[in-house]
């Protein structure tokens, strides 16, 4: 099993003609992702990647049967696409595009807010099942199936997180990049519900990093839960001097007043085992044994 999506989804690609989606839809395709349809406006009719294309999502998953979908068009038309998906009733909704404007991604988070659409992005790599489906750019040839989720706010280490799990001799259920962007769709505390519903996720690895309170309201989910899966934890950005400014926007909006420091403190008291380097994952994986 897994979260999100697997072999069955049935998958649309929002801006499928454009150069880096070609690349990276072929790439999914041969990776065994059931993509059914396109959508590029005025290019209805056609096809791409023997796929065919519709001038509109609404078209696209009346005709295919579409469940989800990955955003490959550019920051500022984020906003209508994702209006497209929402009214559509799609599942899952993939944003790469960065840099989405934050009056955008407020009015993304009303549209989605009661919707049956969950938001992965912007600015991620998407999310994969390994042997089952990729949606977006991940570097799928690193990623092995097995029972160890991953959640993450850091499109590079989320890399490094998939690594860590190989070193353990383990493999993953599924894996998630949050995305990079001050605002995102989706935070660390519904998709670690998600996983802990998932009978084939035995444990998580979750990768956070300055700026922001994602990290500070999944741990106070989390030590709630009468039953807890283990979580291993890792924030980037511990050696960085407080004080200095790296430039992420969430880091500003919080003044500098939630540290590394805060979060990993509040990672460890929830009950999560927090590592000091990311390294040390897969240390703490093989002390599990899981099943």
């Amino acid at each position: 099993m897994s979260i999100l999506v697997n072999k069955d989804t049935k998958v649309l690609i929002q801006g499928i003609t454009g150069t880096q989606a070609s690349f990276h839809v072929k790439r999914s395709m041969d990776y065994g992702t059931k993509v059914v349809a396109g959508v590029t406006p005025g290019k209805g009719g056609t096809e791409h990647l023997d796929v065919p294309v519709f001038d509109t999502v609404k078209a696209a998953v009346k005709e295919t049967g579409a469940n989800a979908s990955v955003m490959f068009v550019p920051a500022r038309f984020v906003k209508s696409a994702v209006r497209e998906a929402v009214e559509s009733g799609l599942q899952t909704t993939v944003c790469i595009a960065d840099g989405v404007p934050i009056k955008d991604m407020l009015e993304i988070k009303a549209m989605l807010k009661g919707s049956a659409t969950r938001m992965i992005g912007p600015n991620t790599p998407g999310i994969i099942t390994p042997g089952e489906a990729r949606l977006g750019i991940f570097p799928e040839n690193i990623h092995v199936p097995g029972r160890i989720g991953v959640i993450s706010r850091s499109s590079t280490l989320t890399y490094e997180a998939v690594l860590e799990i190989n070193r353990a001799g383990l493999g993953q259920s599924t894996v998630i990049g949050l995305g990079d962007d001050m605002l995102v769709g989706t935070g660390f505390k519904d998709l670690l519900g998600l996983f802990h519903e998932d009978d084939k996720t035995d444990a998580i690895v979750m990768i956070g990093q300055m700026g922001g309170t994602f990290e500070e309201s999944c741990a106070e989910f989390y030590k709630n839960l009468p039953h807890k899966k283990p979580v291993i934890g890792f924030v980037a950005g511990n050696a960085v001097p407080f004080g200095h400014k790296m430039g992420y926007a969430g880091d500003i909006v919080t003044n500098g007043h939630i540290t590394v420091q805060d979060k990993i403190e509040a990672m460890s008291a929830s009950g999560m085992t927090v590592v000091d380097n990311i390294n040390a994952i897969h240390h703490e994986l093989l002390k599990l044994s899981p099943k």
